[in-house]
């Protein structure tokens, strides 16, 4: 398993739109978190996949966290029973 910060570390455009691919921009935005209410109201308005990818990369801080890798499965946020699924607890 590797941790990797992207608020830190530069998240590249091809994996962020692996993720949204997968599950869905709406699993990868996060719409709760204080980074998209400070966002203009333009860029809070219809939202497609492409439009929310580019503020994605933009503002990292977006992105809902944590988000997990296996394979080409992909999980973002915290749920302890989603969690005991991935794990097999």
């Amino acid at each position: 398993m590797t941790f990797v910060d992207f608020r830190e570390q530069e998240l590249s455009q091809d994996t962020l739109k692996a993720w949204v691919e997968r599950i869905g921009w709406e699993a990868v935005l996060n719409k709760r978190s204080t980074s998209f209410r400070a966002l203009d109201d333009a860029d809070k308005q219809d939202i497609d996949s492409a439009k929310a990818i580019s503020l994605m990369l933009a503002n990292p801080t977006l992105i809902k966290r944590p988000v997990l890798t296996r394979g080409q499965d992909v999980m973002t946020g915290f749920k302890e029973a989603d969690y005991q699924a991935w794990f097999g607890l």
